[in-house]
C-alpha cells in the first residue's frame, strides 16, 4: 500500500480511536465550519464549476452549494435527536430488564465521488459521516479538477488528516484505497465500477452504500398537463446537460397526446435557452471532449431526430435533442447521461409498465398524468424514488432518503438516513442480578411452561 495512503488511514484509525468524534458539540461544530467555509467561497465554487462544467451560478447554487448548505441546516437542527437513544419494549419474560437501542459511529469511512455533481455528491455523504461521528478519506473525480482543487484546499484548511483528508488523484491510488480495509465505503457513480467497488469492499466485509444511475423512465399519459409537463421534463433532462444520474432517460409518451407533448417541450427549450443553446450561459457542458463524441455515436443510432442534434465535439457542446430510434439502439440500452431523449409512444399504460418492467430497477422513475393512474404506475414498478407531475425534485427534501434499487444501487442517504448510513445501530440489553430465573438453565425442565410465555 502507497505509505502515504497507508498514513492517512493509521492517523484516522487512531484519531477515531480516541473518541474525539464522538461528542455532538465535537460534530456540530464541524458542520458549522464546513458551513461558513461554503458561504465564504461560495463565489470560488461557481467560478470552479463554470469552468468544469459550464454551470452558471445559479444552477450551481440550485443543485450544488445550496442543497448542501440546507442539508448542513438540516443536520444541525436535528442531530442531537438522532443521536439520542431510543428505548424499546422488552418482553415480561426478560424483565425487569430494559431495552433500547443507540446509535455509534462506524468508523474510517472512504467517500469515493464523481463529476457531474462534484461537490454536492462529495459533501452530501461527508455530512452524514461527520453527523454520525465518523473519519473520513474523501476521493473526488479527476475529472471535474477546478472543483476537486477548490475542495481540497477547503477541506484542508478546515479540518486535519488526522480527522477528514482529501486523496489527489495518481497512478494505483484508486487500488490502494480499495485494498483499505475501511469501515464503510460510499461510492457514488456509473454501475460497472461499482461493480469493482464492491467485490473490493466484500474482500473485508466492509459494508457499502452505492449510488448507481441507470435508465430512469418518464411516462406521460393521456390526462397529463401538457404545457407543465413539457417544461418540466425538458429542465429535468437538461439540468447539467443531461448529466445526473436521475435525469429523463426515455420518454414514453400516450399516443394521443405525444405530437402536441413535443411541440411543448420543444417551446421549452427555446424558452429556456433561446433558439441556439450554445450562446445561453445558462446551458452546461459535456464534461469532455470524449463525453461528446459519445453523444455524437449515439445519434448516429437514432432512426429520425426529432428536434437538435447538433454536435460540437471539440466545444463540448450537444444541442438538447428528442429522437425516435430503434429498440435495439443503445439509446435504449445505456444509460445515455447527456441531453438526448429517445422517445416512444403507448396505446395502453400496461405496455408502457411492462416496457419499464423489462428493464433494470432504476433509480427514478417520473409519471406526468391523474393520481389514479399513478398509482397503479407506483404498485406496478420498483424504483428509487418516484415523482408525480415532477422530475427529480423529490432529491430537493432531504427528508425523504435518497438512493437506489437492484442495479441503481443500495442503501440511503439525505437527511436522517445519512446519519444512519454511517452509524451502527446497537441493540443494548440492561438486566438485573436480583431475578435469576432457573428454567434457563441445563438440566432443562418445564418445556411445556416455557411454551406458554414464548
Amino acid at each position: 500500500m502507497d505509505c502515504r495512503v497507508s498514513e492517512i488511514v493509521e492517523r484516522q484509525r487512531a484519531f477515531f480511536a480516541s473518541g474525539a468524534t464522538r461528542p455532538l458539540e465535537f460534530r456540530r461544530e464541524a458542520l458549522r465550519k464546513l458551513r461558513r467555509a461554503l458561504m465564504e467561497r461560495e463565489n470560488e465554487i461557481a467560478e470552479a464549476l463554470r469552468k468544469d462544467l459550464h454551470k452558471s451560478p445559479f444552477e450551481s447554487y440550485l443543485t450544488e452549494t445550496g442543497l448542501v448548505l440546507a442539508e448542513i441546516d438540516l443536520h444541525l437542527r436535528c442531530l442531537k435527536g438522532w443521536m439520542r437513544p431510543r428505548r424499546v419494549a422488552t418482553p415480561f419474560f426478560l424483565q425487569p430488564a430494559t431495552s433500547r437501542t443507540q446509535y455509534e459511529p462506524l468508523g474510517v469511512a472512504l467517500i469515493i465521488s464523481p463529476w457531474n455533481y462534484p461537490l454536492q455528491l462529495t459533501l452530501n455523504p461527508l455530512l452524514g459521516a461527520i453527523s454520525a461521528g465518523c473519519c473520513a478519506v474523501l476521493k473526488p473525480s479527476p475529472s471535474a479538477p477546478h472543483t476537486a482543487a477548490v475542495m481540497h484546499g477547503m477541506i484542508r484548511e478546515l479540518f486535519d488528516e488526522s480527522y477528514i483528508a482529501v486523496v489527489e488523484d495518481a497512478p494505483g491510488v484508486m487500488d490502494q484505497l480499495l485494498d483499505t480495509a475501511f469501515d464503510i465505503l460510499f461510492y457514488t457513480g456509473g454501475g460497472e465500477f461499482g461493480r469493482t467497488v464492491m467485490t473490493a469492499a466484500a474482500r473485508n466485509l466492509t459494508p457499502v452504500v452505492l449510488e448507481l444511475g441507470g435508465k430512469s423512465p418518464c411516462i406521460v399519459g393521456a390526462e397529463a398537463n401538457l404545457e407543465v409537463a413539457a417544461r418540466r421534463i425538458v429542465w429535468g433532462k437538461l439540468l447539467n446537460a443531461g448529466q445526473t444520474c436521475v435525469a429523463p432517460d426515455y420518454l414514453l409518451v400516450h399516443e394521443s397526446v405525444a405530437e402536441p407533448l413535443l411541440e411543448e417541450m420543444k417551446r421549452a427549450v427555446v424558452r429556456f435557452f433561446g433558439d441556439d443553446p450554445s450562446k445561453s450561459d445558462d446551458y452546461p457542458r459535456m464534461i469532455s471532449v470524449r463525453a461528446a463524441e459519445r453523444m455524437e455515436q449515439l445519434l448516429g443510432t437514432a432512426s429520425r431526430i426529432l428536434w437538435g442534434g447538433e454536435v460540437r465535439s471539440a466545444e463540448k457542446y450537444v444541442a438538447p435533442s428528442f429522437v425516435e430510434a430503434p429498440e435495439e439502439s443503445p439509446l435504449w440500452q445505456e444509460e445515455i447521461f447527456g441531453p438526448l431523449l429517445p422517445v416512444r409512444t403507448f396505446v395502453r399504460l400496461e405496455s408502457a409498465i411492462a416496457f419499464v418492467n423489462d428493464r433494470p430497477k432504476p433509480l427514478a422513475l417520473y409519471y406526468f398524468g391523474s393520481r389514479r393512474e399513478s398509482r397503479n404506475v407506483l404498485v406496478a414498478t420498483s424504483s428509487g424514488g418516484f415523482c408525480l407531475n415532477d422530475t427529480i425534485m423529490h432529491l430537493a427534501n432531504n427528508r425523504l432518503p435518497f438512493g437506489g434499487v437492484g442495479y441503481s444501487g443500495m442503501g440511503r442517504y439525505h437527511g436522517r438516513e445519512s446519519f444512519l448510513a454511517f452509524s451502527n445501530c446497537r441493540a443494548v440489553l440492561c438486566n438485573s442480578t436480583r431475578f435469576d430465573l432457573p428454567v434457563r438453565y441445563a438440566p432443562y425442565k418445564g418445556l411445556k411452561w416455557v411454551k406458554k410465555i414464548f
